[in-house]
């Protein structure tokens, strides 16, 4: 009888390992129920401090972050130099300067246009409520006045009296400014050139053989999809720029060179730059036309190109593997915004793709191969 138990069909064991799981699920959970919830609260309690310590070292925390995010985007190309016997302190005092470079001719092109709008901001203000009203008065239900807009309240007089609190504040952030880019550039120096070493200490930290293999598959995963990634972005951004320069040239829009600047910059930043930049283009449109379809065709036809690039050519170029899902890079931009400002707006994308491509290698995904009959 024993033997005959033991020696049950395969089917028959299944079906009682079913039936067993199935009375299992029936059955009030009791301490199993708190044991899952103790685990969650733990986790969730360390989580909650982990946020807390994240905001509350911003200030050195964003210029690391992104001098690891942009080492590691120079990744190939430091190798590449390393190979032509270049020394590794020489690569990276070439790439850090290439990147200082980069910075300074981006900074030093925006401030003249800043410094206009700053000068003619009032004006420019003034004169596009006067352009603005009249549209928002034929929406009855918005009950607009061009009294809402009013800017008589804002004299000359008093903001000379607050200018100690406008200095003030512009002193309050310029100082981090400066300090978070200092630490920038000494981080991606560095970073640049103790890469190697910090990529070994961390293949030597895993006891295991299979454990250092897929951290050398991780970190080398890690360079290869950002340093793709924004290679093929840059060019595609580029090829968006150039284009904006000819709408901004030919809808008559002024300095449409810092136009097609502020487009291959916004792009960076999933949803929130091209929002931003189209928003731009339609306050720049009505300010410059008269006629209310001149004047939302750059922001519709610029809408539209980066539209189509970003769902159709910009997809194709990049193919599957480093797809993205659109919902969890905006609940990143949102996290990493409400987090560190600006700068977490841009870290975002570099965060997601870091983040996509070690869980890739940490879980690789299996195929199912179905049992066909022979």
């Amino acid at each position: 009888m024993s033997e005959r138990n033991d020696h049950r069909d395969p089917m028959t064991q299944t079906a009682l390992a079913t039936a067993h799981e199935e009375e299992r699920s029936q059955q009030p959970l009791g301490r199993e129920a708190l044991d899952v919830a103790v685990a969650w609260s733990t986790v969730g309690l360390f989580l909650i401090v982990l946020m807390g310590v994240i905001h509350s070292l911003s200030i050195i925390l964003i210029p690391i972050v992104m001098a690891i995010v942009v080492g590691m985007i120079l990744g190939v190309a430091a190798s590449k130099l390393s190979a032509y016997g270049i020394p590794g302190f020489a690569v990276a005092v070439i790439l850090s300067s290439a990147v200082a470079l980069v910075v300074f001719l981006v900074i030093n092109s925006l401030v003249d246009p800043l410094a206009t709008l700053a000068r003619e901001g009032p004006g420019i203000a003034e004169k596009a409520i006067d352009r603005i009203v009249p549209y928002l008065q034929g929406v009855r239900w918005l009950n607009f006045s061009a009294a809402t807009f009013s800017l008589n309240s804002i004299s000359m007089e008093s903001l000379i009296s607050r200018s100690g609190d406008i200095i003030a504040v512009i002193g309050t952030n310029i100082t981090p400014a400066i300090v978070q880019g200092l630490i920038f550039f000494a981080a991606l120096l560095l970073f640049l050139y103790s890469r190697i070493r910090l990529r070994k200490a961390m293949i030597m930290a895993f006891p295991q053989r299979h454990q250092r293999l897929r951290t050398i598959r991780t970190i080398a995963s890690i360079e290869t999809v950002l340093s793709s990634y924004f290679a093929t972005a840059s060019m595609m951004y580029a090829g968006l720029g150039t284009t904006m320069v000819v709408i901004a040239y030919v809808g008559g829009l002024a300095m449409p060179f810092l136009w097609g600047l502020f487009a291959f910059l916004s792009s960076f930043v999933p949803f929130l730059g091209i929002t931003a930049m189209t928003l731009a283009l339609t306050i720049a449109g009505i300010l410059t036309h008269d006629s209310l379809v001149l004047a939302l065709m750059p922001a519709i036809i610029f809408f539209t190109i980066h539209l189509l690039m970003e769902n159709l050519a910009f997809p194709a170029v990049i193919g599957n593997n480093m797809e993205i899902n659109p919902f969890l890079v905006f609940v990143a931009i949102i996290f990493w915004t409400w987090m560190w400002g600006a700068a977490g707006a841009m870290l975002a994308l570099p965060l997601s793709l870091i983040g996509m491509t070690v869980a890739r290698e940490l879980f690789p995904s299996r195929r199912v191969v179905p049992n066909l009959p022979s």
